[in-house]
C-alpha cells in the first residue's frame, strides 16, 4: 500500500509517500513562500522522482489540524483535489497524533504541543502500549495550563514547536522530567502523518474525499468577525 500525505498545519511545509512501512520519500520545505505556492510543487516533483502518477497512490493523507486555519485549509484541499481526480479514499490525521507518531515506541508519555501565539497552545497527550493510545483528548490551553496537567507524569517527552518556543519554561517547571528530541523531530512532517494514515488505513479508517474537512478547535478570524457581526445585525 502506498500512502501520499502533506503537512501543512505550521510554517514548514512538507509531502511525503510511504509503501507499507517503507519511506519513500520527503520533501520539507520552510523557507518564504506560501503554503499554497509550495505544495503542489512539491507533491509533483516528489511523484516524478520516485516515478509515480496520482493513481499509483492507494491513500492519501492530510494533517487535518488543529494548526494554521489557512495552512490546514490549503492542506486539506489539495489532498481532497488530489483523491478526487485519482478516485482514491483519504485519511484524516490530527496533527497533534501526527506529531506523536515523530517518536514512535517511546517509552515515556508523549505530549504534543502546537504555538497558538502568546501563552497558548494546542496540546494532547499519548502513550505508546502497543499502539499509539491517546491519554488526554486535543485541547486549547495556556502553556501554564498544560505543564501543571503534566505535574503528575513521571517522565514526557514534548514534541512540536510550541514545545520550541515554551522549552524554558517547561524546563524550569519539570526539571529533569522534561525530554525533547533533536530539531527534525520536534516540527510536523509529512512522514509522520503518512505513518499515521498508514496505520489506520490498515484499519479501515478511510474515507471518502468529500469528508476531509480541518479541526480548527478554536473558531477562525473570519467566523469569529462573521459572529460579530451577524450579532450587531440583530
Amino acid at each position: 500500500m502506498k500512502v501520499l500525505a502533506v503537512e501543512t498545519s505550521a510554517n514548514a511545509a512538507s509531502a511525503a509517500v510511504i509503501e507499507d512501512d517503507l519511506l519513500l520519500g520527503e520533501y520539507i520545505l520552510n523557507h518564504k513562500k506560501t503554503h499554497s505556492q509550495k505544495i503542489m510543487p512539491m507533491i509533483d516533483a516528489l511523484l516524478t522522482d520516485l516515478d509515480l502518477t496520482p493513481r499509483d497512490i492507494d491513500v492519501y493523507a492530510a494533517s487535518v489540524g488543529p494548526g494554521s486555519f489557512t495552512g490546514l485549509r490549503i492542506g486539506v484541499a489539495t489532498v481532497k483535489a488530489l483523491a478526487h481526480a485519482a478516485d482514491k479514499p483519504v485519511v484524516s490525521v490530527g496533527t497533534l497524533e501526527a506529531l506523536a507518531w515523530n517518536v514512535p515506541h517511546a517509552e515515556h508519555i508523549i505530549v504534543p504541543v502546537i504555538d497558538a501565539r502568546g501563552n497558548n497552545v494546542y496540546a494532547a497527550s499519548y502513550i505508546w502500549d502497543g499502539a499509539l493510545k491517546e491519554l488526554g483528548a486535543p485541547e486549547a490551553m495556556t502553556i501554564e495550563e498544560c505543564v501543571e496537567s503534566c505535574g503528575n507524569f513521571l517522565d514526557t517527552i514534548f514534541v512540536g514547536d510550541g514545545a520550541a518556543a515554551h522549552r524554558e519554561y517547561i524546563t524550569e517547571k519539570l526539571g529533569d522530567k522534561a525530554f525533547f528530541p533533536h530539531g527534525a523531530a520536534l516540527n510536523p512532517r509529512a512522514s509522520s502523518v503518512a505513518a499515521a494514515a498508514m496505520d489506520k488505513a490498515r484499519k479501515g479508517e478511510t474515507q471518502n474525499y468529500a469528508d476531509m474537512k480541518p479541526y480548527y478547535i478554536k473558531k477562525s478570524q473570519a467566523e469569529k468577525e462573521l459572529e460579530e457581526r451577524e450579532k450587531r445585525g440583530h
